[in-house]
């Protein structure tokens, strides 16, 4: 087997290995990378509702909140309460929080729930899986150098890293250099 052949070889094995690992990375580099327009690990949903006046006479006792969240439709155990203020209550059950204005009898009530697989992806670009995702995330690193070194030497010719090639290659390089040097 020539050098060449071996290349294209190593090249093509890798690149299929690859691909999963590189969709997962993307995406969740992308998702991470917008997470102050877009929150791929939770989702937050906000509804305001009427709270009956006679509920709100005991918003204040144990009873009271209870209550509160049964009028709302949640039977979950209460975590905590806080009064920040004398015309407001925070009610917090798991993953929820419960938002009462005393004076208007409004409540406002924030459900957080995870986006299970966005999340999952995310913990292991930022590497929260520990110690076995660091090798599997290095033996990546590795395969991903070695997909970029065989790449560029696919094509011969004016195709090839002789040609456009060696333009295109600058300019990846390049690029990161000039906004380290612009940014950093």
């Amino acid at each position: 087997m020539t050098l060449r052949r071996l290349n294209r070889a190593v090249h093509r094995d890798l690149g299929y290995f690859c691909v999963g690992l590189t969709v997962i990375y993307a995406l969740s580099g992308f998702l991470l990378n917008h997470i102050h327009d877009f929150n791929s690990n939770y989702r937050i949903e906000t509804t305001a509702t009427a709270i009956d006046p006679v509920l709100l006479e005991n918003a204040l006792t144990p009873d009271g909140v209870i209550s509160i969240l049964a009028f709302l439709g949640d039977d979950r155990p209460v975590r905590a309460t806080y009064q920040p203020d004398p015309e407001s209550i925070q009610i917090f059950v798991e993953g929820s929080l419960v938002e009462v204005n005393l004076v208007t009898g409004v409540a406002v009530y924030e459900r957080v729930s995870e986006r299970t697989v966005l999340k999952a992806m995310n913990d292991l670009h930022l590497n929260r899986a520990g110690t076995s995702w660091t090798w599997i995330a290095d033996l990546y690193t590795l395969a991903l150098a070695l997909l970029a070194i065989t790449g560029i030497f696919v094509l011969k010719g004016k195709k090839g890293i002789t040609g456009r090639g060696a333009w295109l290659t600058s300019a990846g390089v390049l690029l990161p250099l000039v906004m380290a040097i612009v940014f950093l």
